[in-house]
C-alpha cells in the first residue's frame, strides 16, 4: 500500500527484544514483497507462525477450459449462477491467462478456515453483501461496492453477515495489484489529479488477539494446488504490527470520475494496475459538455488487450440486452462499440448512472466451460441494425 499504518502494540525499534508478560519474546514475522526491497509489514505473534503440526494436500486445481473455437465477442449472464459454500468454495472461474483468473461467486457460508494465495494479490469486488474480512492484520468490515484488495501472503477469511445476499467478482493475480503509478508522486502519496486518495482507503480498524490452543487450518493456494496446514495455536495471535503491507477496502462510490468536453478514453476510469492487466471503474458521472459532443463511446479495437466489462448497476448507455451481473468479453483484434441506435441516441443526454467494473488484459484470455454455459449465443450478431 502507499502509506504507513499500525495497530496494536509494537516496540520502539524493530528487530529488538520485545517481551511478553511472562518474560518470553514475542515472535516477529516480516511480510514483504520484491525480496525485502518492496513494501512490508512487521508482525508480532504470541507463538511462532512457523510451528506446523500437520500438512495435507487438500486438492489439485485444473481449470476446465472450453475447446478452441471461433474468436468472437461474448456475453455471459452470471446473475443466476449457483450460490452456496464459502467465499472460496463458491468461486466459479470464467476466464484466465498467465496473469490472472476471473471468477464470480455467490457465497452463503462463513469460512471455517483461513486462506492464503501465495501466487499474487487478489481483488474481490463486492457486488452485493456485507460482512467481515478477517486477517492476521485485523478486522475489516466490507459493504456493497467495496473493492477488497488482499496482498499475497496475508491469511484471511470472509465471514458474511447472516441472512445477507452475497455476490462477488474476484480477480486473482499472478503478481501485485497497486494504484496506477501516474496517480502517485515520487514519495508514494496520491497526487491532486488522482480520482481517489488515502482518505478513501479503509485499512483494518480493529486488531483482536487470540491465545487459543486446538487445531486450526490454513489453506494455501500455490502451484496449482491447495494445501492444508494445521497449527496448534490460533493463527490470529498478533498483538501488534506496523508497515505498508495490509489488506484494504476502497468503495467504488468514492471513485471521482474524470470528465471533459468530449468523450474521455477508458484510462480515465483506471482504478488499479496489475502485471498484465488494469482494473477500471465506470461510475455515475456527467456526460461530455462540448456542444457537438457524442457521449456514447466511439467504435474501437483493442489491438493489445481483451476487454472484460462486468455490469453492476444502472442502464449502460452503449449496450442493449445487458442485465445486472452481465459480463461482456471483447477479444483483441475485433472492433466493438455502441449498439445500433445508442450512438446517435446518446446525443443531448447530460449524465449516466451506470456502474461497472472493467478489466483490460494484455494477454489473450481463455474462457472456461463454466463461461460457455452462461453465454448469450446471439451477442456476436447484436450490432446488426434491426
Amino acid at each position: 500500500m502507499t502509506y504507513y499504518y499500525k495497530l496494536g502494540k509494537i516496540p520502539h525499534k524493530r528487530h529488538t527484544q520485545f517481551r511478553q508478560s511472562d518474560g518470553s519474546l514475542y515472535h516477529e514475522e516480516l511480510i514483504g514483497t520484491r525480496g525485502f526491497s518492496g513494501i512490508q509489514s512487521l508482525l508480532y505473534h504470541l507463538h511462532p507462525p512457523t510451528a506446523i503440526a500437520k500438512v495435507l494436500l487438500k486438492e489439485t486445481i485444473e481449470i476446465p477450459y472450453e475447446e478452441a473455437g471461433a474468436l468472437h465477442p461474448r456475453h455471459l449472464r452470471t446473475a443466476n449462477v449457483v450460490k452456496g459454500g464459502d467465499a472460496i468454495a463458491a468461486r466459479i472461474p470464467l476466464a484466465a491467462n498467465e496473469n490472472l483468473c476471473i471468477y464470480v461467486a455467490r457465497p452463503t457460508e462463513s469460512m471455517t478456515y483461513w486462506y492464503r494465495f501465495a501466487g499474487g494479490d487478489e481483488v474481490i469486488f463486492v457486488h452485493e453483501g456485507t460482512g467481515i474480512l478477517e486477517s492476521q492484520l485485523g478486522i475489516l468490515r466490507y459493504r456493497t461496492g467495496d473493492y477488497l484488495v488482499i496482498p499475497s501472503g496475508v491469511l484471511w477469511r470472509i465471514l458474511p453477515d447472516a441472512g445477507v445476499e452475497q455476490r462477488m467478482l474476484v480477480i486473482e493475480a499472478n503478481g501485485h495489484i497497486e494504484p496506477p503509478g501516474r496517480y502517485l508522486n515520487r514519495y508514494g502519496q496520491f497526487l491532486e489529479h488522482a480520482p481517489y486518495c488515502e482518505r478513501d482507503i479503509r485499512p483494518p480498524d480493529e486488531l483482536i488477539t487470540y491465545d487459543e490452543e486446538g487445531e486450526f487450518e490454513i489453506r494455501v493456494k500455490a502451484r496449482d494446488s491447495i494445501t492444508s496446514y494445521y497449527y496448534r495455536h490460533h493463527p490470529l495471535d498478533v498483538v501488534g504490527w506496523d508497515g505498508h503491507f495490509w489488506p484494504y477496502a476502497f468503495n467504488i462510490e468514492d471513485f471521482e470520475p474524470i470528465t471533459g468536453r468530449i468523450h474521455q478514453p477508458p484510462p480515465v476510469h483506471q482504478t488499479f494496475e496489475g502485471s498484465g492487466f488494469v482494473i477500471c471503474s465506470f461510475v455515475p458521472r456527467l456526460f461530455d459538455y462540448h456542444p457537438q459532443a457524442i457521449p456514447a463511446p466511439y467504435n474501437h479495437a483493442n489491438v493489445d488487450s481483451d476487454e472484460v466489462l462486468y455490469y453492476v448497476e444502472g442502464n449502460f448507455m452503449s449496450r442493449k440486452g445487458i442485465e445486472r451481473a452481465s459480463m461482456t468479453i471483447h477479444p483483441g483484434g475485433i472492433p466493438h462499440g455502441p449498439h445500433p441506435g445508442t450512438y446517435e441516441g446518446s446525443i443531448g443526454k447530460e449524465r449516466t448512472d451506470e456502474l461497472a467494473v472493467m478489466i483490460d488484459t494484455f494477454r489473450p484470455l481463455k474462457l472456461t466451460q463454466n463461461a460457455t454455459s452462461l453465454e448469450d449465443k446471439n451477442y456476436s450478431y447484436s450490432w446488426i441494425a434491426q
